[in-house]
């Protein structure tokens, strides 16, 4: 099997498994300067994969996607967001948990979460004063955990909103480096040997987050009457064509899900998105200016529509893919891509980082260029941010609307300033990539 790999790594596997831990970027950077957009690693204790950055190759994935298994590509995830998340599923059971799990992500029910993402945010800025110094990333997890807490799970305020919000930030950190990282992949590291444990930790706030979510899912069945426009009430509200709603365990690993796919995405992405603009003069003037030019209108979908800040959020997730790589698909049977033969089990990575900065699509794609994304549309598998194929990610339009408004919001009334003159650098944080540092601002002034 090795060697019928295109283009394998030479060294040992466990020193590949080592380095894609640590800097999955600087591996796959190296790598493909001496492969080319398809070569093969083998992490020691884990298996082999082909990884991808060819679009072409991809687009032959995206169109057979039914003949991968994708949800068992993604077991490093179960011990974090149980069995019954959507990302682990496969086939038919995919199909009807999407189906299920669609509406609320899209078309009217933004509206409604638009004036609450604004709120969450003026709320938390509010604290703010000038001359204050602040990482970036600790305000936008605040931010974006609210968005959770309260559009998400419907929890604003009560005893469980106030032993939710400081268990969920304490157990999401506990993987903020790339060594603390290391336990979701070496399974020699996942004992539950108590609190005196990293992993006897994870577990512990993790069971403490379940009994907090059961708790809720069993209040608001006994309303059932009375369903709120949270995404968890309409998810229980939802059944599918034979009448069946999802069970309490389905609710509980999708809510985690929902928290990890999109809580610790979104503050990533917009403490890259608050670090370009503020390095660019710029782009702040030229943002400001389209802000300005709403005047007093308070329909906040039409900030959703603004064109230049769209183009600055694509360029973020186009430089800073939160996710090194897609989810991992696993070939059922043998078949052939990119003119190379595989067999079954072969487990492709598609790496939205390498299509991202290929030169052919984005000349200087190191250089930060909203501007690039006037000039042409890019196709599934030029701009992949979001995943694709039968995985894009179901709450991306939420997510992007959520990035909108924040930016939109804290750019027209606070004047803010890099506090530290130096690169920021990607490193791990579990399964995701953030700003090592987490972007230090200073607040310079008011700007209303």
């Amino acid at each position: 099997m090795l060697s019928s790999l295109p283009n394998s790594i030479t060294s040992p596997a466990w020193w590949q498994l080592i380095n894609w831990i640590g800097d999955p970027i600087g591996f796959q950077q190296r790598y493909s300067q001496k492969y080319g957009d398809i070569f093969s690693m083998h992490l020691s204790g884990m298996g082999s994969y082909v990884i991808i950055g060819n679009p072409q190759a991809i687009q032959e994935i995206f169109n057979q996607d039914s003949k991968f298994d994708i949800g068992r590509g993604n077991d490093l995830a179960m011990p974090l967001i149980g069995q019954n998340s959507l990302m682990l599923m496969d086939g038919g059971r995919h199909r009807r948990e999407r189906k299920l799990l669609m509406p609320p992500f899209h078309g009217e029910k933004l509206q409604v979460y638009a004036k609450q993402i604004c709120l969450i945010t003026e709320q938390i800025a509010s604290h703010w004063e000038v001359g204050q110094t602040f990482i970036t990333r600790s305000a936008m997890q605040k931010v974006s955990l609210e968005v959770i807490l309260q559009i998400v799970f419907g929890l604003s305020q009560g005893e469980r909103y106030e032993q939710l919000q400081p268990l969920l930030t304490a157990w999401l950190d506990m993987t903020d480096s790339p060594l603390r990282s290391s336990m979701l992949f070496l399974r020699f590291l996942q004992k539950d040997w108590g609190m005196w444990t990293p992993w006897g930790q994870m577990k512990q706030r993790q069971r403490q987050v379940h009994n907090l979510l059961q708790a809720e899912i069993t209040e608001k069945r006994t309303k059932q009457d009375n369903y709120g426009s949270d995404v968890l009430s309409l998810m229980m509200a939802a059944t599918d064509e034979n009448g069946q709603a999802m069970s309490d365990e389905e609710l509980k690993d999708e809510l985690l899900t929902i928290l990890f796919a999109g809580h610790e995405t979104t503050a990533t992405t917009l403490s890259w998105a608050f670090y370009q603009i503020h390095r660019h003069p710029d782009v702040l003037e030229k943002l400001q200016h389209e802000l300005e030019s709403l005047g007093n209108n308070n329909n906040l979908m039409e900030i959703n529509q603004l064109p230049y800040l769209t183009a600055v959020c694509q360029e973020t997730l186009r430089m800073y893919p939160v996710l090194p790589i897609l989810f991992p698909r696993i070939t059922k049977s043998s078949m052939k891509i990119a003119g190379y033969e595989f067999d079954a089990e072969t487990t492709f990575l598609i790496s939205n980082y390498l299509v991202h900065y290929r030169e052919d699509l984005y000349p200087d794609a190191k250089q930060f260029k909203p501007e690039r994304f006037f000039g042409r549309q890019y196709s599934p598998v030029e701009y992949l941010p979001f995943g694709g194929g039968s995985r894009r990610c179901l709450g991306y339009a939420l997510a992007q609307l959520e990035m909108k408004l924040v930016l939109a919001t804290i750019l027209s009334k606070y004047q803010l300033v890099l506090a530290e003159d130096k690169p920021v650098i990607m490193q791990r944080r579990g399964f995701t990539l953030a700003p090592k540092g987490g972007v230090r601002m200073m607040i310079a002034g008011k700007l209303k």
